[in-house]
């Protein structure tokens, strides 16, 4: 029996049960990064946690059912800058697309090797320009965005006459002085409130990439960045569907799942929910444009905030390649580990125990099961995930799978949280040996309980005759001493 699946909604602020649209074709966004320098460890943890829903999603409906789509966004006035400082001698285009192709392929290399899933959809946003100018034309005409100055600004309080359309600032919860500091909204006198955003901007020549402007004005531009995630979410998950600018019923205008991180609610996600209620359907469209939002907690490193004046700042390619964090490097798949165990809507600590203590639990799980075939994910561990992604009681699953030498559940369930466990020396290991170890082992734990240290002691020192490390740890779920072991290389 298929569990039924909770998720917290960000927009109701509360855990709710799952229904799709369309149950045959699940469809989820994600917003992805902008590609102008390497990934930061922060910036792994929406991709990581999508990819678990992902494929839950998939186990639960069927590969073949389930579209998830994360975009990239190459417009912005950092790539402009690093094009501007990497290729001074090259056009500005070509720069720009060098800068991109190179950043991009890192974001790929790097969030291959943690043990994500390719999405379905890629979508870029100079892919889809003509699609953000269609939208902003709509709203234009709609009454809620308006040309200034070469500008064309989405103006909030004409959000209000629409019917059905959702108030702004009822998604992020704020009142107006909170959503005018936390947008940092520029002082412009062109502007008609202070809290209208951009939709399109006049290119400055020389510095920025222009496409036609939309709206007849004469001097080419750019989109702004909250107008791009509405026209790559309505060109991947809307129109393949019968939905998009040319559809009226707000049904077909609305798509499951938006996920990314909390630092987006406001004003991005805000400002997203805006703009496509406001410009897709004849009555305001769809008042939620997905159904369910989803948002992962902060992350920050040793206790404190990750900045780079404070000397913390790591990408996830020096936690893969260099010494920088903890003197060495790390497996991709200890990093998948340690941010899988903290729930994902919880701040995360990101310290080199928690990295340590992943690992040693790793090299546990793959001396113990490591010849063992994959079986059949058990339905805890479902039932689990089911309930808002609830890694942890996952984990507690997992060693107990462990404890119970259920290793065929166990590798299954490491599979569907994307988990590869590491190489170990198994071929040195006959069964009659990895009985005999598991059982000295056994009894070592006992003898340490019973207090009685002498034969502890020994069977330690028979262990170690034989090649056999042996590392001690708590197991997080009860609190008690587990050994896992491996042999000496």
């Amino acid at each position: 029996m298929q569990p039924t699946l909770r998720l917290y909604n960000t927009l109701t602020r509360t855990k709710e049960v799952f229904t799709p649209v369309d149950p045959r074709n699940v469809r989820m966004y994600v917003c992805g990064p902008t590609v102008y320098d390497y990934a930061h460890i922060g910036n792994a943890r929406p991709v990581i946690v999508f990819d678990v829903l992902y494929r839950l999603l998939r186990q639960l409906y069927g590969a073949d059912h389930v579209r998830y789509a994360r975009n990239l966004t190459d417009v912005d006035d950092r790539i402009n800058a690093r094009a501007a400082r990497d290729f001074p001698d090259l056009p500005l285009n070509q720069a720009i697309a060098k800068v991109t192709e190179t950043t991009t392929a890192q974001f790929h290399a790097d969030v291959d090797a943690l043990g994500n899933l390719h999405p379905d959809d890629e979508p870029r946003a100079t892919g889809h320009i003509e699609e953000m100018k269609a939208i902003i034309e709509r709203l234009i005409a709609r009454g809620v965005a308006y040309v200034a100055e070469e500008h064309v600004l989405f103006h909030v309080p004409a959000v209000a006459g629409l019917k059905d359309a959702p108030r702004y600032g009822s998604f992020a919860r704020r009142s107006l002085d909170e959503m005018i500091s936390g947008a940092r909204v520029d002082v412009a006198p062109y502007k008609r409130d202070p809290m209208d955003f951009v939709l399109w901007k006049p290119s400055r020549a020389g510095i920025d990439p222009g496409w036609p402007s939309p709206a007849g004005i004469a001097t080419p531009g750019r989109p702004g960045w909250h107008i791009e995630c509405s026209a790559m979410s309505m060109k991947t998950l809307l129109e393949p569907f019968g939905g998009g600018l040319t559809c009226d019923d707000p049904a077909r205008n609305v798509f499951d799942i938006h996920g990314g991180g909390i630092d987006l609610v406001f004003p991005h996600h805000e400002n997203e929910l805006a703009q496509s209620c406001c410009a897709f359907g004849a009555a305001g469209g769809a008042p939620r444009m997905a159904n369910y939002w989803m948002h992962n907690g902060f992350l920050q490193v040793e206790g404190e905030k990750m900045s780079k004046s404070l000397g913390n700042f790591v990408t996830i390619n020096e936690l893969l390649a260099t010494d920088i964090f903890g003197g060495r490097t790390w497996p991709g798949a200890v990093l998948r580990l340690a941010m899988l165990k903290t729930h994902y809507r919880q701040p995360i600590d990101w310290t080199v125990k928690a990295l340590e203590e992943a690992e040693k639990t790793l090299a546990d799980w793959a001396t113990a099961a490591g010849k063992a075939e994959a079986g059949q994910v058990p339905a805890a561990v479902i039932e689990a995930l089911a309930d808002d992604l609830n890694t942890s009681q996952v984990l507690a699953e997992l060693h107990a799978l462990r404890k119970a030498g259920d290793y065929a559940g166990l590798k299954a369930s490491l599979a569907l949280l994307g988990i590869a466990l590491p190489q170990v020396a198994v071929a040195e290991i006959d069964d009659a040996l990895r009985a005999k170890v598991e059982a000295s082992i056994a009894a070592r734990l006992a003898a340490r309980k019973a207090k009685n240290f002498a034969e502890s002691d020994r069977l330690r020192d028979e262990l170690v005759a034989m090649g056999i490390v042996l590392m001690d740890g708590k197991d997080p779920a009860t609190g008690e001493l587990i050994t896992s072991w491996e042999v000496k290389r």
